[in-house]
């Protein structure tokens, strides 16, 4: 029973974000405060209650500023005769087009409007700008949303390794061991994502360092659970990464698109962070970042301090001898001439690798 219990807990995780993606305060800029943005704000607020976050700009080149700055994903620019609506397809493909659809909304409402009498004009043009769009090669940004998901499965695949990896007898080894790799993976990740598919085009030390950042949190945290819990840590990281941290990062459209609360939950979890800070790094300068890195780092730091005192945490000291060796050290010594006898050479044998464990 218990099986089908968790196949369907793991399919909730995934399909009830998605299935529940709607805007909820989604930071947008205003662009003046003249009656057609009073008003286009008034009807947006009646028809879509707490669907957006308005602020105010005096002009596009402020708005442009908030956006680049990751303050807002977009602006509506209104006037009497025109709308403008800058979108940052980088920073979500999803919010973009959400605002290109609310701009159409509002130019139609005011041609209904205009041809009942209540408005002076009817013809509202709508005009779309993409103030920060994605690459060219990856227009509806599917790379950068696919990546997420193996990025966090490598991860953990890593972070299991070096936590069991038997030539890795001192801490300082498996801490090394695990930075090499995830810098190599990193840089793997990226060769593929830029080099083959053009997805990352903007600052690529920086993105790579990103990429490998993420991958570090992610496997430092594993194989400290490992090393605090033994093997029922892999389990608790892969559930934690994988099943919580992957379906809420909002990597596929935005943190503001999940619903409430689960936002909050995957930007503290090294998925959604690191999404987000791979967006803020390789489209806006590191702009609006520092949270997300902060998030990540400490759960690394968290990950190493486990990895490096894991066993001194949880009581176990470096020389504690488990059942077995208690066995082999209760039997008693064969009766020999001044030579070690095989038992007594096999329990120091296994004393002396458990102290190079800890």
């Amino acid at each position: 029973m218990v099986l089908p219990l968790v196949i369907t807990l793991v399919v909730l995780l995934f399909a009830w974000p998605a299935g529940r993606a709607a805007p909820r305060d989604v930071p947008v800029g205003i662009v003046g405060t003249g009656a057609a943005s009073q008003y286009a704000v008034e009807g947006l607020v009646h028809e879509k209650p707490g669907a957006f976050d308005f602020h105010l700009y005096p002009d596009q080149q402020a708005a442009r500023s908030a956006i680049e700055n990751r303050d807002v994903y977009g602006a509506l620019a209104i006037s009497a005769h025109d709308i403008t609506v800058l979108t940052a397809p980088a920073a979500s493909t999803s919010v973009a087009q959400l605002l290109g659809e609310v701009g159409q909304q509002l130019a139609d409402r005011a041609a209904r409007q205009g041809a009942a009498g209540t408005q002076p004009s009817a013809e509202i043009h709508v005009r779309a700008l993409d103030v920060v769009p994605v690459a060219t090669e990856d227009p509806r940004g599917v790379v950068f949303s696919s990546a997420v998901f193996p990025l966090t499965i490598c991860a953990i695949l890593i972070g299991a390794f070096v936590s069991t990896a038997r030539g890795l007898r001192r801490p300082w080894h498996r801490l090394l061991t695990l930075l090499v790799a995830c810098a190599a993976a990193g840089l793997g990740v990226y060769l593929v994502a830029q080099g083959f598919l053009g997805a990352l085009p903007h600052d690529h030390v920086a993105t790579w360092a990103v990429l490998s950042l993420v991958l570090i949190s992610i496997s430092a945290t594993a194989a400290g659970l490992v090393r605090l819990l033994g093997q029922a840590g892999l389990g608790l990281s892969a559930a934690l990464m994988v099943f919580v941290g992957n379906p809420f990062s909002g990597a596929g459209s935005a943190p503001e698109m999940l619903p409430k609360g689960v936002d909050h939950v995957g930007q503290w979890l090294p998925p959604g962070a690191g999404a987000s800070l791979l967006r803020d790094t390789a489209y806006f300068d590191g702009n609006g970042g520092s949270g997300h890195l902060a998030v990540l780092a400490l759960w690394s730091v968290c990950g190493f301090t486990a990895v490096m005192f894991g066993r001194r945490i949880t009581g176990q000291a470096p020389g504690a001898k488990t059942g077995a060796m208690a066995c082999g050290a209760s039997l008693p010594p064969l009766p020999t001439s001044g030579v070690a006898s095989p038992d007594r050479r096999h329990t120091h044998a296994h004393a002396r690798r458990n102290d190079d464990d800890g």
